[in-house]
């Protein structure tokens, strides 16, 4: 039985590539807390979490101040038992996002560690339902490009092998998203699939009749419409909306999940890793969605997402948005429209460490 001994944090603040825009933000900054833990056999598990602009400070503290003092000492071995133990300890913060983010850290650490003991990649340890999984792009979609713009990277990703492109809607006028959606479905087909999001800018009223609006480009889905701890709304436009209505990225429990499921409120679920508070929930989420006979789409993340998607048997696409280049030795794998899970044991992260102290922005905080 191995217990952990040593617990490492550091943060990076990783600019995107490219402006980012949609219906209410513009994502200026992921923070990046990065967690290493070692065991007394010396094995050790690499973490993080993320946040969009600000907010890794306070992540930092909490796992500073309150859940790395006990982790030190647990069972490697005991995930489940670990991750109660560590949102119990902070029980009047929960459900929320700082938590859920600190936790995920923790927690895929703990995974990474598990893999690496036992030599089995991510994907096989969860569950190894697929060994690939389509892709689709987001980083040519967003709400500020034109639509001659939205046009070339669709095409241009299409050209690439890519499967589909999601497009950022929320212009003033529901006739402005229709002409730019209408150029792009004009220029890649009827078999590349195109998604919309409208990060949660939407009114129930202005969402049913956009969702009319856009039904005859064959949408795969319209992702968060509304804001997202409306549950009834969502049920309504959901029952209403010709296009399948996702969620997800904005949920922090599995209960959370239940409740739009047993409400019909959703047709594909789109859990983050981290923002559900790591993989432990994450496969709970997957596996009720499943119940449900929905699909999972996760948010973000690609490079460990790939492998939880490819684990579970409702596993469905990889959003494919480039943001960990600069601090990883090896890129996501994409051919001919797939996305492969790493087949090393681990999470399939190769870190940089070099490029990650580079970019840390205050000295790395140790707890033994």
């Amino acid at each position: 039985m191995a217990r952990i001994v040593r617990a490492e944090l550091t943060m990076v603040d990783l600019k995107p590539m490219t402006q980012r825009t949609d219906a209410i933000q513009s994502f200026v900054s992921q923070e990046t807390p990065i967690l290493t833990l070692t065991d007394d056999e010396g094995h050790v598990g690499t973490g993080y979490t993320y946040t969009i602009g600000s907010g890794g400070s306070s992540i930092v503290a909490l796992m500073r101040d309150h859940l790395l003092p006990r982790v030190i000492g647990m069972d490697t071995d005991t995930l489940e038992a670990n991750w109660r133990s560590l949102l119990f300890g902070m029980h009047a913060l929960a459900v929320g996002p700082i938590s859920s983010l600190a936790l995920a850290a923790i927690d895929i650490a703990f995974w990474d560690l598990r893999c690496v003991r036992t030599g089995i990649p991510l994907h096989r340890a969860v569950g190894g339902a697929h060994d690939r999984m389509p892709v689709y792009t987001t980083e040519g979609g967003w709400l500020h490009l034109s639509a001659e713009q939205l046009v070339d990277d669709a095409v241009r990703m299409r050209e690439r092998g890519f499967q589909g492109a999601k497009l950022k809607i929320g212009k003033p006028h529901h006739t402005e998203d229709r002409d730019r959606l209408s150029a792009v479905r004009a220029a890649v087909g009827d078999t590349f699939q195109l998604m919309v999001d409208a990060n949660q800018g939407l009114r129930l009223d202005d969402a049913e009749r956009r969702s009319r609006t856009l039904a005859d480009l064959d949408l795969a889905w319209i992702e968060e419409p509304l804001a997202a701890d409306d549950i009834g709304a969502h049920a309504r436009l959901a029952a209403a909306s010709p296009v399948p209505i996702a969620v997800g990225e904005s949920l922090y429990s599995v209960s959370q999940f239940k409740d739009y499921l047993h409400a019909g409120a959703c047709s594909v679920v789109q859990v983050d890793v981290a923002r559900i508070g790591g993989i432990t929930p994450w496969l709970k989420v997957a596996h009720l969605a499943e119940a449900y006979n929905v699909p999972v789409a996760p948010h973000f993340l690609m490079e460990l997402h790939v492998a939880l998607a490819c684990g579970v048997p409702n596993g469905q696409w990889v959003e494919h948005i480039p943001q960990l280049e600069t601090i990883t030795s090896t890129q996501l794998e994409v051919r001919d429209g797939y996305a492969y899970p790493s087949p090393g044991p681990g999470i399939g992260i190769a870190w940089d460490w070099d490029a990650i102290q580079a970019k840390q922005l205050d000295s790395p905080i140790l707890v033994s």
